[in-house]
């Protein structure tokens, strides 16, 4: 396992206590600040920025969660998200190595927009990482570029390592009517997807527009105005042109 080497106090947005969709049980879930990516259906815009409002060592961090140990039960444990906590991958390798030494479970929500595969911290952080819930917005990467502002070369990449290295997977998609649902590229995800190793979970995520108002607070342009939410009919049949990978659907 790669040495973890000591970062600087990590730039906090927010934490979120009782988490029940970002890993596994019961989770504590940090969000760190700043993202290079720019999605049109963020509802976190708010993490864009590398301004954090807090800042915290991983040993300060680690204790903040401690406190909620007791409700995570035998799956539970400690979710870095953001923003991109990637982007701070020094710091979340710290805080994961010292979940593990309290044998606290440990998973990674990212996006992966800045992945390398010659990055000393990002190897060490994934070597610390139990569960990595990757999102993969569109497989082409013009597409990927024209929903989030950047391709998505690295996104595949960081996939593949992971599956190289042994690591377990969750997938995500967010399904945009119009925009992420188009069947042909929907069948290249599933494909990529059986491509891998270690994916326990692929996810279809339906639109919503609950950060809306947050776009309209800070400023931004929301260019997604009157979207609706993907009806049931929509997420079987994205499910359905995904083809059979192991998968969880929406209540």
């Amino acid at each position: 396992m790669p040495q973890v080497a000591l970062s600087a106090k990590g730039r906090i947005h927010s934490y979120e206590t009782f988490a029940a969709a970002d890993g596994p049980g019961v989770r504590f879930l940090v969000f760190l600040s700043g993202c290079p990516f720019r999605c049109r259906y963020c509802h976190n815009p708010d993490t864009w920025a590398a301004e954090p409002a807090f800042e915290a060592s991983a040993e300060e961090v680690l204790a903040a969660a401690s406190r909620y140990r007791e409700y995570w039960g035998a799956e539970g444990g400690l979710t870095l998200s953001g923003g991109e906590p990637m982007a701070q991958a020094g710091f979340a390798a710290e805080l994961f190595s010292l979940a593990h030494e309290q044998g606290i479970g440990t998973c990674l929500d990212t996006a992966a927009g800045v992945f390398r595969r010659d990055d000393a911290d990002m190897a060490s952080l994934l070597a610390e990482t139990d569960t990595v819930i990757l999102d993969i917005k569109e497989m082409d990467p013009s597409r990927h570029k024209a929903l989030t502002g950047a391709e998505n070369a690295s996104v595949l990449d960081c996939a593949r390592y992971v599956s190289e290295n042994g690591g377990k997977m969750w997938i995500r998609r967010v399904l945009v009517p119009g925009v992420t649902d188009n069947p042909e590229e929907l069948a290249e995800l599933g494909r990529f997807i059986r491509s891998l190793r270690g994916v326990e979970r692929f996810e279809i995520l339906p639109y919503h527009s609950f950060g809306a108002e947050k776009w309209k607070r800070l400023g931004l342009v929301y260019s997604l105005d009157g979207v609706e939410a993907p009806s049931q009919a929509a997420l079987d049949r994205a499910y359905a042109a995904v083809g059979d990978v192991p998968r969880r659907r929406q209540k």
